[in-house]
C-alpha cells in the first residue's frame, strides 16, 4: 500500500514516504527525481560487499531508510560509508533468520549508494540508501567480516512501443491513486507524489517497491528485465489489491449499517422503556400479564394450561419489535379466545321445539318430525354421538333456516359456514402458524366466534366442495363429521386437539351425487322437498309479506294481499320449488307501493289482478289447464319437476307408412323406452282392444309431448303413453277430466311412482277430477292432508287393462280417422 509523510532533502531533491503495513514498518520509502541516465552510466566495481535486507526489496531509483542492527551489517556500513559508499543489497528469503548464509539470500539484487547514516536517539542506526542498478551474484567470495561477492550488473530493457508503455504507466498511476483513495490512512501527499513523478522507470520502480505484496512477489518484479513486462505484472498485483480493498469497503459499509441500525433501535427501545416506566409500566409486560390473568379463568384441561403457559413464556423472551412477536401474541390470543369446555345449557322442552319449528316454517311435516325425533334422542341419551343430519333438497326451501330454528329451539348458539367453492384443505384444518398470515381453519374460527363449544353448526352447501391440488377439503371434513373422531379434532394452527363432539353439525345440500361417498356415509339424509302452491301461499302470508312490509317501512294496513293475488304471483311469475323468487316478487310489489305512498299517489290497498300485472309486468309463466277430450290419442299425464307438480299431454298421431315409431318432445332415454314398451304391448294385445293386427306394418306412429324446449324423462308417463296409443288406434275418446301417472311393464303391470303429493295438487289446480294411480301408491295419500284431496276421485289399478277400461270410452271421436 502506498503511503505517507513527506521529508524533503534539497541536496538530493528527494521525497520521503513511510510505508504503512499491517506489520510494523522498518523502513521509509523515498524516490529520486530526474533522469535515469545517471543510474545506467554508473561505474560499478566487479566485487561488492553484500548487505542482506529483511522484509523489503530495493528497486533502482528508490531511496529507503533502513535500520541496521546486526554487527556484520554495522561493520559493513562503516567501511562502505568511509569509502565508495556503494554496496550490494539482497533480500532474505526468510526474514526470521538472524545470520543468513549465501543460500538464504536471493541471487538478484540492487546496487545501492549510502546517502546518509543517522544515529537515532534510542541508540539504533538508520541508513538512507538509494538503489542504482540491478545485479546478479556470480559468486560469493567471503562471508567474514561480512559478505563479499563477485557481481554482474544488469540493464533494464526499454519498451519497444512507447504508446503501449505509456498506457501501462497511466494504468499504474490510476490504480495507485485509487488505492490511495480507498485507504483511509493514506494522506493526500501520496497521491500528489504519484501524480508528479515524470520518469516512467522511476514511477514503475516506486510503485513496485511500495505495493502491499509479499517479498517473494516483489523479488519476481525486480527480476523482470523488460520494463513493459514489469509494469504489466505490477498492474495485475494492483488490480487484486483494488478488488480486495473494494470488498473490504463493502463489508465494512454493510457491517457499519447493521451496527448503526441495531444501535439506533437499542437506543430507541431504551428511551421508550424509560418513557413507559415514567407513564406507569411497560405495555408489553402488561399484555403478558393480562394474558396470564385471563388464562386463570379458563376451564381448559391441565395439559392445555401447561401448553399455554409455555407459549406465554416464549412470548416474553421475544423482542417486541421482531415479526415473530406479533405472530406469537396472536397465537396466544387465539388459544385464550377458544371456548375450552365452555357450553350453553340445552333446552330439551320438545313442545317448545315443535312450536319454534312451526313458527319459523310452514309445512315440511316429515322434516320437522325427524328433527324432533333427533332432539328426543339427545334428551334421553344426553350424547351427541349420532349421525350428522344432512338436509337436502332444491334451493330456497328453508334448509339453512331450519338449522337456525333448531338452535333457537335448543337455546344454543348458531354458526354457519358456507362450503360452496371451497377447494383448499387448510380452510378446514387451518394453516401452520409458522406461515405469515396463518390462521385457524373455518371450523375453529366459527367455534371461537360462537364462544361456546356446543353450538348448532350449519355446514352450508356441502355438495359444492371442490377438489384441487391444494388438497381435498371433503377428506378433512371426514374427521369433523365422524362422531368417533371429532372429540380430538386437530387444527394445524392450534396444534392441540379440540373437542367437537358436543357440536351439533347440520349439513345442507342440493345434489347428493356430488358428495363424496365416505362423507355421505357419515350423514343422515333428510329430504326437504319443494312446497306446494297452497303451502307457498301460507308461507307468503305468515312470513314473506310481514318481512317485506317491515323492510320497506310499511304497516299491514297499507297493503292487503289476498290468497288469490298470492296464487297469481306464484303461478304466473315464479317457477321454483322454494320461495326465494316469490320473496323477490313480493318485495318488488311492496317497493312500487312504497314509492306511491312516498309521492302521495293514489293506489289500491287491496291488490287486484290488474295491479299485479302493472307492478310485475306480463305474466312470465302460464299454468297448464285441462284441454278436453275431443281428439283421439291425446291423454293428460302428471309429472314431477323441481318446481313442483305439473300436468302434461301425450299426443299420438297415425299416418300411412311402414310402421315406424317417432318420438319427439325432448324425451329422455327412459321415457323413450316407455313409449316403445307401450307400443309393443298394444301390438301384443291388439285382439283385446279390437285392433286389427295387420294395420301395424302399414301405419307410422308419432308420439309427441308438448313443450319441447323442456327436457323430460322418467318412467311415470308409461300408462299415459299406452292410453294415448290405444286411443289413437281405436279412435275412442278418453274420459273427461281424467289424469294418470304410473310405470308399466311388458307384462302389463302398473308400478308405483314418486312425487304423488305434488302431482295431485297440480291435477287439482288444472281442473282434473279423477286420477288413476298404481295400487301401491295408495299409501302415499295418507301423508296428504284431506283439504288437498277434496273434490278428487282416485282409481287404483294393478294392470294396464284396468287403466284402459277406466280411461277409454266406448264412443269414438266425432270425426274418427279410418284405420285399416
Amino acid at each position: 500500500m502506498l503511503i505517507m509523510g513527506k521529508i524533503k532533502d534539497k541536496k538530493n531533491n528527494t521525497f520521503i514516504f513511510s510505508e504503512l503495513m499491517h506489520r510494523e514498518p522498518d523502513f521509509m520509502p523515498i524516490i529520486a527525481d530526474g533522469d535515469d541516465a545517471e543510474l545506467r552510466n554508473l561505474e560499478v566495481p566487479d566485487v561488492l560487499p553484500i548487505l542482506p535486507l529483511r522484509n523489503t526489496v530495493l528497486f533502482p531509483g528508490v531511496v529507503i531508510p533502513i535500520t541496521v542492527g546486526r554487527k556484520k551489517s554495522l561493520r559493513l556500513i562503516q567501511d562502505v560509508y568511509r569509502g565508495s559508499r556503494l554496496l550490494g543489497v539482497l533480500a532474505q528469503k526468510d526474514f526470521t533468520i538472524d545470520e543468513p548464509a549465501g543460500e538464504d539470500l536471493y541471487q538478484l539484487g540492487t546496487v545501492a549508494e549510502i546517502l546518509k547514516v543517522l544515529e537515532m536517539p534510542d541508540g539504533s542506526t538508520s541508513v538512507i540508501i538509494q538503489g542504482k542498478r540491478r545485479f546478479k551474484i556470480r559468486e560469493f567470495l567471503s562471508s567474514e567480516p561480512y559478505f563479499k561477492a563477485a557481481i554482474e550488473t544488469l540493464t533494464d530493457v526499454p519498451p519497444a512501443n512507447n504508446n503501449e508503455f505509456n498506457a501501462i504507466v497511466g494504468s499504474l498511476k490510476d490504480l495507485s491513486i485509487k488505492i490511495a483513495q480507498f485507504a483511509a490512512n493514506v494522506p493526500p501527499e501520496a497521491t500528489f507524489a504519484v501524480k508528479n513523478i515524470e520518469n516512467s522507470t522511476f514511477l514503475i520502480n516506486f510503485i513496485c517497491s511500495n505495493t502491499d505484496i509479499e517479498v517473494d512477489d516483489k523479488q519476481k518484479l525486480l527480476e523482470i528485465d523488460d520494463l513493459r513486462d514489469r509494469g504489466v505484472q505490477a498492474i495485475s498485483y494492483l488490480v487484486k489489491e483494488v478488488q480486495m480493498l473494494e470488498l473490504k469497503r463493502d463489508i465494512q459499509s454493510k457491517v457499519k449499517t447493521d451496527i448503526d441500525k441495531q444501535q439506533r433501535e437499542f437506543m430507541l427501545h431504551q428511551q421508550m422503556k424509560t418513557i413507559q416506566d415514567e407513564l406507569g409500566g411497560n405495555p408489553v409486560e402488561q399484555e403478558i400479564k393480562e394474558l396470564k390473568e385471563k388464562a386463570g379463568g379458563k376451564k381448559w384441561s391441565e395439559e392445555v394450561a401447561k401448553f399455554f403457559e409455555k407459549e406465554v413464556e416464549k412470548l416474553g423472551r421475544l423482542n417486541p419489535a421482531a415479526g415473530e412477536y406479533s405472530v406469537q401474541f396472536t397465537y396466544c390470543q387465539t388459544l385464550l379466545e377458544l371456548p375450552w369446555n365452555e357450553t350453553t345449557e340445552d333446552n330439551f322442552d320438545l313442545n317448545n321445539a315443535a312450536r319454534v319449528l312451526d313458527e319459523d316454517h310452514f309445512g315440511l311435516e316429515k322434516v320437522k318430525e325427524r328433527i324432533l325425533e333427533h332432539l328426543a334422542v339427545l334428551k334421553l341419551k344426553n350424547d351427541l354421538k349420532a349421525p350428522i343430519l344432512c338436509l337436502y333438497g332444491p334451493p330456497g326451501v328453508g334448509k339453512t333456516s331450519l338449522g337456525k330454528s333448531i338452535a333457537r329451539a335448543l337455546g344454543r348458539k348458531y354458526v354457519r359456514v358456507s362450503l360452496g367453492g371451497l377447494h383448499d384443505e387448510s380452510e378446514i384444518r387451518g394453516h401452520r402458524k409458522t406461515y405469515i398470515g396463518a390462521m385457524p381453519g373455518r371450523i375453529i374460527q366459527n367455534i371461537k366466534k360462537a364462544k361456546s363449544s356446543n353450538p348448532v353448526f350449519v355446514l352450508d352447501e356441502i355438495d359444492k366442495v371442490s377438489k384441487q391440488f391444494h388438497g381435498d377439503p371433503a377428506s378433512a371434513l371426514l374427521e369433523v363429521l365422524d362422531p368417533e373422531q371429532n372429540a380430538e379434532f386437530h387444527d394445524n394452527y392450534v396444534e392441540l386437539e379440540y373437542d367437537l363432539s358436543k357440536v351439533m353439525f347440520i349439513a345442507t345440500a342440493n345434489n347428493l351425487s356430488t358428495i363424496a361417498p365416505p362423507l355421505r356415509d357419515r350423514l343422515e339424509l333428510i329430504e326437504v322437498s319443494g312446497y306446494l302452491v297452497e303451502e307457498k301461499i301460507e308461507i307468503a302470508r305468515r312470513h314473506l309479506i310481514p318481512k317485506q312490509l317491515e323492510n320497506h317501512g310499511l304497516k299491514p294496513a297499507d297493503i292487503l294481499f289476498t290468497k288469490e293475488i298470492i296464487e297469481q304471483i306464484i303461478e304466473q311469475y315464479t317457477r321454483e320449488s322454494g320461495v326465494r323468487e316469490l320473496d323477490k316478487k313480493i318485495a318488488k310489489v311492496v317497493r312500487r307501493i312504497a314509492k306511491k305512498i312516498a309521492f302521495d299517489e293514489p293506489y289500491n290497498k287491496k291488490l287486484t289482478r290488474e295491479d299485479i300485472r302493472t307492478y310485475l309486468g306480463v305474466a312470465e309463466y302460464t299454468k297448464e289447464a285441462y284441454q278436453g277430450n275431443e281428439f283421439a290419442g291425446v291423454v293428460t299425464g302428471l309429472a314431477w319437476t323441481a318446481a313442483g307438480g305439473e300436468i302434461l299431454y301425450v299426443e299420438t298421431s297415425l299416418s300411412k307408412g311402414k310402421g315406424n315409431l317417432t318420438l319427439t318432445g325432448n324425451l329422455g332415454d327412459v321415457m323413450k323406452e316407455s313409449a316403445m314398451l307401450a307400443l309393443e304391448y298394444i301390438k301384443a294385445h291388439a285382439a283385446d282392444l279390437d285392433i286389427n293386427p295387420d294395420i301395424f306394418p302399414n301405419w307410422n306412429v308419432h308420439v309427441h309431448v308438448p313443450e319441447g324446449a323442456i327436457p323430460k324423462d322418467g318412467p311415470s308417463a308409461g300408462i299415459t303413453m299406452i292410453t294415448s296409443l290405444a286411443s289413437a288406434f281405436t279412435q275412442r275418446k278418453v274420459k273427461k277430466h281424467l289424469a294418470m301417472t304410473g310405470e308399466i311393464t311388458l307384462r302389463g303391470k302398473v308400478l308405483p311412482v314418486g312425487g304423488i303429493k305434488e302431482k295431485i295438487l297440480a291435477a287439482k289446480r288444472a281442473g282434473i277430477r279423477e286420477i288413476i294411480l298404481s295400487n301401491d301408491n295408495k299409501k302415499h295419500l295418507e301423508e296428504i292432508k284431506d283439504i288437498y284431496l277434496n273434490g278428487l276421485k282416485f282409481h287404483f289399478v294393478d294392470t294396464v287393462q284396468e287403466v284402459l277400461e277406466l280411461a277409454l270410452l266406448k264412443s269414438k271421436v266425432d270425426h274418427p280417422q279410418k284405420i285399416e
